[in-house]
């Protein structure tokens, strides 16, 4: 796991003004167009970041070096006239479908209003970026690769070395671990492929893990369907689970698969 305090030093196109508050810095990453069209490859993308997270928490080894995603936070100060943004990483994540949810890895540099390790709750429609890291070489970080797509060759290769990891080629983006050795993992996770048979051991073992309802009142079948995880779905919709039962927010397995984008999970219903 990288330091806290790297968080607030490798990642953000900052910009220094000066506060009629108290003459101190503001410090905020700007959002121009490019950073917005970072933003959404994010948001496009985040099934295969939350896909991954939903692994790494069943391995009993970790893989993953971290992982964490970008929201924006604000503050409206006394005789200033626009709030104060600063788009900062979260970690230690959990998804429920709608909200992401986590602790605030950054330490703020004007915003008074949350403090670092502060649990956050966002919608994904604010998420600003994602990004994990395996063995050294990220994938995602859309926001970190629009700006090393701004630097020649020895300014990335400077900003890489700086901070130990491998972030690629900033026009081909990696979004899945092995993507390029194993272009089938951009469909099913490999895991959940390899998992069958353990999974159909654990419902015979704990059938009433088919049926049982969380807080959220989701079942086992909604949170496969969040994932993607085609094994598991067919499994349990083979063994009698309940498609048509809807969580607290109203939805189906099927319409959060949908709201995901997990088109591998269209023809199974």
């Amino acid at each position: 796991m990288l330091p806290m305090g790297i968080f607030s030093k490798l990642f953000g196109n900052q910009k220094q003004d000066s506060s009629p508050e108290d003459e101190s810095p503001v410090i905020y990453v700007e959002q121009d167009e490019r950073m917005e069209r970072a933003s959404e490859e994010a948001r496009s993308t985040f099934k295969y970041f939350w896909r991954e997270l939903y692994w790494e928490n069943r391995r009993i080894i970790k893989a993953h070096d971290f992982a964490m995603v970008k929201f924006p936070f604000m503050q409206t100060f006394s005789r200033q006239k626009e709030p104060v943004v600063e788009h900062m990483w979260v970690n230690n994540i959990n998804f429920d479908g709608e909200l992401i949810s986590g602790e605030l890895a950054n330490a703020p540099h004007q915003l008074t209003n949350i403090k670092q390790g502060a649990t956050v709750m966002r919608p994904l429609d604010l998420l600003g970026d994602w990004m994990f890291s395996v063995l050294g070489k990220t994938h995602g970080g859309f926001s970190v690769q629009e700006q090393r797509r701004q630097m020649d060759a020895q300014q990335r290769k400077a900003h890489d070395e700086a901070w130990g990891l491998d972030f690629g080629d900033p026009e081909d983006v990696l979004i899945v671990y092995k993507q390029k050795e194993e272009p089938d993992n951009l469909g099913e996770h490999p895991m959940s492929k390899n998992m069958e048979e353990k999974v159909r051991e654990f419902l015979v073992n704990y059938p009433d893990e088919i049926t049982h309802v969380d807080e959220l009142g989701q079942t086992m079948l909604h949170r496969e369907a969040i994932a993607g995880n085609l094994t598991a779905v067919r499994i349990l919709l083979e063994k009698g689970a309940d498609k048509s039962l809807r969580s607290q927010s109203g939805k189906t397995p099927q319409a959060y698969a949908q709201a995901m984008g997990w088109e591998h999970l269209e023809g199974i219903w």
